[in-house]
């Protein structure tokens, strides 16, 4: 087993055994019909083809903290609430509501962090992300609703979300390129 008990050893090979029970319920399923043979002729279709064809390890990047997951899901649910309520103000108001186009520049250079930091941003009512400079870390953003000069604030708002995101998601890696200025 050699330190991986969901993925043993069959003839120099490892076969993870997720992969096999999930390809025994997609055989399952195509099959339509739940009995002893389907399954294990599942069980038998799945150990041969992860045996066949082995998948890469792939590392996304991104790792799960509890607390902070947890702090970034109540500031992102405060968020959503206040952006909401602004944008339905704007809605009821006559006249246009204040629109600006900001540049914010991000602190990290990890690609999955600025998906998860780009997919935080375009679900708040009343932000979408314009593009994405990913070569300079800057994102373009329309904001809706925020009267005034907002630029600092947006900036300062999307500075937080990014210490949130790479706090709940980061590696440690993320996580230190942050503290360094």
């Amino acid at each position: 087993m050699n330190g991986r008990p969901l993925a043993p050893r069959v003839l120099g090979r490892r076969v993870p055994l997720p992969l096999v029970a999930w390809l025994t319920l997609v055989w399952v399923t195509l099959w339509g019909d739940i009995s002893p043979a389907n399954v294990l002729g599942g069980i038998a279709a799945g150990t041969v083809v992860s045996w066949l064809l082995p998948l890469p390890a792939l590392d996304p990047g991104i790792r799960a903290r509890p607390v902070a997951l947890a702090r970034f899901l109540l500031y992102f649910g405060w968020d959503l609430l206040i952006s909401t309520a602004r944008v339905v103000f704007y809605v009821f108001r006559p006249g246009p509501p204040p629109a600006q186009l900001i540049r914010v520049q991000l602190r990290t250079s990890s690609e999955p962090m600025t998906v998860l930091i780009m997919t935080a941003l375009s679900n708040v009512p009343g932000s979408i992300v314009v593009d994405a400079y990913l070569a300079e870390r800057c994102l373009m953003l329309h904001v809706l609703g925020i009267p005034g000069d907002a630029t600092e604030k947006v900036r300062g708002d999307v500075t937080a979300l990014e210490s949130r995101v790479v706090a709940a998601f980061g590696t440690r890696a993320d996580q230190e390129e942050l503290r360094t200025p």
